[in-house]
């Protein structure tokens, strides 16, 4: 074992007995959830669609062609396993595969009981501690039901597919599927949190994410910089680059990860980290009695405030405008052109005298998990 390592061995963690996912659920993602638990049968009704989904076929599979973790076969991999499992108080452990895939990818699937699958590229990616926040990151999809619940979304993506030839049949469903995915991606942020707090170091997890963004080259890569990208991402270019990032974004089932590595570190200096980490969290067997009408406006408040302290430009607009913005074309030309609000002299803005443009980029759309859905990247 590493110097870096024996610094943070597994048994010194600190554990959260009878934890509930709702604990380090995004806002977004804990509402959605807590609304179909709530939802009488809801879990029989999608189990009964694993007949139309290839979830047994990708048992078999798995099975017959991949390495099933345990003591006689990476043995390393199933200790972080259970570790996690202790951590989070997962009672049953779900089987674990290895599968031989150059592309890192990782995934939770599974109706009637989940299994997690890494592949190959992913396992020579990563350190010990980047793996343990990534096995962890598993659990917490495994923990929270995101592989029960994102059956809809597999399900309502074949069935667009089936239904296309129907006039706005296929529109229907699309506009459904886009709303799941928008689930879909604040359920990864949940995650990232889950692999927080199993792997109790954020170094290796903001490392995690540089490399499925960066590869395997450390000593060229720097957290700090990595991080300024998203800072770059959020306020860069004007509404046409905010348009962009949104067309970028709408079929993706992950946030992009310099995004994730933002997030995760806002979350990882917050008070309900710290206070997750002092022992004060939601039990499940408080499960039950959480309120969806409580949830729904947690989630709204958090939009909200995302959208007020949001410096990407058309976040601004619809800050302005939800405040009672006057010169509403003005705003949106301004907007569009980088322009100020005010003119200086010779027909510049201030705003032009005083700075230059900047552009956004967008990355790939890779990235998945859960869902096993095809189209993404990366899993993890």
């Amino acid at each position: 074992m590493t110097e870096g390592f024996e610094k943070v061995p597994s048994r010194q963690r600190r554990r959260f007995p009878g934890i509930s996912s709702r604990a380090y659920e995004h806002p977004a993602d804990r509402s959605a959830l807590v609304a179909l638990r709530k939802l009488s049968g809801f879990d029989t009704v999608f189990k009964t669609l694993s007949g139309l989904l290839p979830e047994r076929s990708l048992r078999l599979l798995f099975l017959s062609d991949s390495v099933r973790v345990s003591d006689a076969q990476f043995a390393h991999l199933n200790d972080m396993l259970r570790d996690a499992c202790y951590i989070l108080d997962l009672e049953k452990v779900p089987p674990l595969y290895v599968t031989q895939n150059p592309r890192p990818n990782a995934m939770c699937i599974g109706l009637d009981e989940p299994i997690i699958v890494l592949t190959t590229g992913l396992v020579e990616l990563l350190d010990e501690e980047e793996m343990r926040a990534v096995v962890g990151h598993e659990v917490g999809h495994a923990l929270s039901g995101h592989s029960v619940y994102r059956t809809v979304l597999l399900f309502l993506t074949n069935l667009a597919v089936k239904v296309s030839w129907i006039p706005l049949g296929s529109v229907a469903i699309y506009a459904i599927v886009t709303a799941l995915r928008e689930w879909f991606r604040k359920s990864e942020l949940s995650a990232d949190r889950a692999g927080l707090l199993v792997g109790q170091d954020i170094q290796a997890s903001m490392r995690g994410l540089m490399k499925l963004a960066g590869g395997n080259h450390l000593h060229e890569m720097n957290v700090d910089a990595f991080l300024a990208q998203a800072e770059e991402y959020e306020h860069s270019g004007d509404l046409r680059d905010s348009v962009l990032k949104i067309m970028n974004v709408l079929p993706r089932s992950h946030p992009f990860t310099t995004v994730r590595a933002a997030e995760l570190k806002k979350w990882a200096a917050s008070r309900d980290f710290q206070r997750i980490m002092d022992g004060h969290y939601p039990k499940r067997e408080e499960d039950k009695e959480a309120s969806v009408s409580d949830s729904f406006r947690a989630s709204a408040a958090h939009y909200a405030n995302d959208i007020k302290s949001s410096k990407d430009p058309l976040m601004k607009l619809v800050s302005d405008l939800a405040g009672g913005a006057g010169d509403l074309g003005g705003k949106v030309r301004d907007r569009f052109t980088g322009g100020g609000r005010g003119n200086a002299p010779g027909g510049r803005s201030e705003e032009a005298e005083n700075s230059g443009g900047s552009g956004g980029s967008g990355a790939d759309g890779s990235g998945t998990d859960g869902s096993g859905e095809s189209g993404d990247g990366r899993r993890q």
